[in-house]
Order: structure tokens, then sequence, then C-alpha cells
């Protein structure tokens, strides 16, 4: 079991978007099906649109399948979609249409892309991604992870309140001045925060 530190560290394997030389990297576990994951959604949006190139950020799959039932397959279609060089496009529809992922939803999202439709397909019915999302999950409960979204900044995972968007950047604001570069984010020059103990991320797979 972690002690908060994240398991393993980032790599080639991971989706990652922003610079690989930033000053902070954001991980996040998280389940397409979860309400809390898709509470999150946003406030990653602004504290990416906020800190600019000062941030990596990486999405990782933890699917809760007993309590988000479509949650496994929703992973899947993400990954499907990576392979074709889509995979933030769907994270985000998915994201967006969290009470729409039956497999002719994903299908759905996967033509609205613009994908090749019959290699998606066989994807999913194959279970051609299912052993990444596996992985991924384990590589969660190695983390600590027991419950969605769960982050991590910097490899240590983040305590704080993520749901409140200004606390939150802040954080991550800080965490890139620690790392040795002053950041201006659209709320000002970051300031240290202080913890908070409202993070709802406490939901048991």
């Amino acid at each position: 079991m972690s002690d908060g530190a994240l398991t393993p560290p980032v790599s080639a394997r991971d989706h990652a978007t922003g610079p690989d030389d930033a000053p902070v990297t954001l991980v996040e576990y998280g389940d397409f099906e979860c309400p809390y994951c898709g509470m999150a959604h946003p406030i990653v949006k602004a504290a990416q649109r906020a800190l600019g190139s000062q941030l990596r950020f990486v999405f990782r799959n933890f699917p809760l399948a007993e309590a988000h039932p479509h949650a496994r397959l929703a992973a899947q279609a993400a990954e499907a979609a990576g392979a074709q060089g889509r995979f933030w496009e769907m994270h985000d529809l998915l994201f967006e249409h969290q009470n729409a992922l039956e497999p002719q939803d994903l299908v759905g999202y996967a033509k609205s892309l613009g994908l090749d439709i019959p290699q998606f397909e066989r994807d999913l019915e194959a279970g051609t991604y299912a052993k990444k999302v596996r992985d991924d999950f384990r590589n969660g409960v190695r983390s600590g992870v027991n419950g969605t979204p769960t982050f991590f900044v910097n490899g240590d995972r983040y305590e704080g309140s993520w749901a409140n968007e200004e606390a939150f950047i802040r954080a991550l604001g800080e965490a890139a001045r620690r790392a040795g570069r002053n950041v201006r984010t659209t709320a000002g020059v970051t300031e240290p925060s202080a913890r908070q103990s409202d993070n709802p991320n406490a939901m048991t797979p």
C-alpha cells in the first residue's frame, strides 16, 4: 500500500496533456460515470486555463464498476479513441454526457469524432483495452486510491479540496512555486493554500 505517493510515476504509457517539463503534473484517477468526477471535470479545465503551460494533466482510469456499471466500458472507449489519437476529445465527451454511456452512445461519440468506427467497435467487442484499464485500476490501488476522483500533485496525493476551484488552483500554483517557478494565474499571483477537509473522494469501490 502506498504512503500517498503515485505508483508508478507518470510515463509514456499515460495520457497526458500539457508540456512534459511543466513544473506541475496533476494526475487524476477517475471514473467516467462517477458524479464527483463529473463535478471535478470543469474544475480541472479551469485549472488548465489558469496555469496554462505550467500544468501537465494526466488521467488514469479507476472505474468503480460495482457502483457504476457503465464505467469500465466507457474507460475502454476512451482508450480505443486514444489509439486513434482522440483520447482527450472522448474523455471530455464522456464526462459531458455521463448519463448516456450505453454502447450505442459510445459509438455515437466515436462517430462525432470521426473515428474509424469498425475498428472502434472491434476494440470494444474484443476488450482490446481492458487490460490497460485494469492496469490503471491496480496501480491506483497501489497508490492508495479507494475512491474517485483522487488527485496527485507532483507525485504526492492531494489532500485538499478540489471542489473549491479557487483553492485548488491556488494549491497548484503553490506547487509550481515550490518547483522553482513563480506562476501568475487568472486569480493573480499564487499564494500558499490551507488544506481543505471537505474533499468528497471517499466513495468505496
